[in-house]
């Protein structure tokens, strides 16, 4: 089943003479429990993808259906609770809440909501995450792994339909990196967790079930690495 679709995506900056099109013109689709890395050098487009399947950004034509849902068919408080509730974002800086420990980082989207938190889901996550002796501690009281690791459990504490991870590791030493990729795929392969990361480094993409290569905006290939 496809989790996420998008068709005929286009995204242009500015107009007249200085229009910029950073993408043009998209389409691809992705199953339910896929791991699929999305590349390409600097400026070509990948980010620009990255902003529109969160729903963080409006594309300037094109669909984007996240479990069946056209997201920007959506208005800004529907689409704002759709992102929070079904898409869970993962970023190169980690955006935590400096004022809010590591539990209530974590379990803000839930809280959010008005949710109430599954103790045992928070439990198992938090172990995975190897991070049960530190929810009472502050961001800056964490290392960048660590920081990292709280991010991925407030992506995962909703049990979103897909996880989108922006450069997971750029800003992580080689140890911290291969963990924090190792922990992504554990949780895609485990909890059958639908995971898109947006990277540069051709080592992470070929971890990835499916490698789709972004240049000038477009899709210069689509590979499966593994069935």
């Amino acid at each position: 089943m496809d989790i996420l679709k998008i068709e005929h995506l286009s995204k242009t900056y500015g107009k007249g003479e200085t229009a910029v099109k950073a993408l043009d013109d998209v389409s691809f689709s992705i199953k339910k429990g896929e791991f699929v890395a999305i590349i390409g050098p600097s400026g070509s487009g990948k980010s620009t993808i990255l902003h529109l399947l969160g729903g963080v950004d409006r594309p300037t034509s094109g669909k984007v259906f996240v479990d069946n849902t056209d997201i920007y068919e959506l208005n800004e408080t529907q689409l704002a609770i759709f992102r929070r509730r079904q898409i869970g974002l993962i970023y190169q800086f980690y955006n935590l809440i400096p004022v809010l420990t590591v539990e209530e980082n974590i379990t803000l989207p839930l809280l959010l909501d008005q949710h109430k938190v599954d103790k045992k889901q928070f439990a198992d996550t938090v172990k995975a995450l190897n991070l049960e002796n530190r929810l009472n501690h502050l961001p800056n009281q964490l290392s960048g792994g660590q920081q990292q690791r709280v991010s991925i459990g407030r992506a995962l504490i909703s049990n979103p339909a897909i996880m989108l991870a922006d450069e997971p590791t750029g800003n992580l030493d080689s140890k911290n990196s291969s963990e924090i990729i190792d922990l992504l795929k554990m949780f895609n392969k485990t909890y059958n967790q639908t995971l898109i990361v947006i990277t540069h480094d051709e080592r992470i993409a070929l971890q990835a079930d499916r490698v789709i290569t972004i240049e000038d905006g477009r899709i210069a290939k689509d590979e499966v690495i593994r069935p």
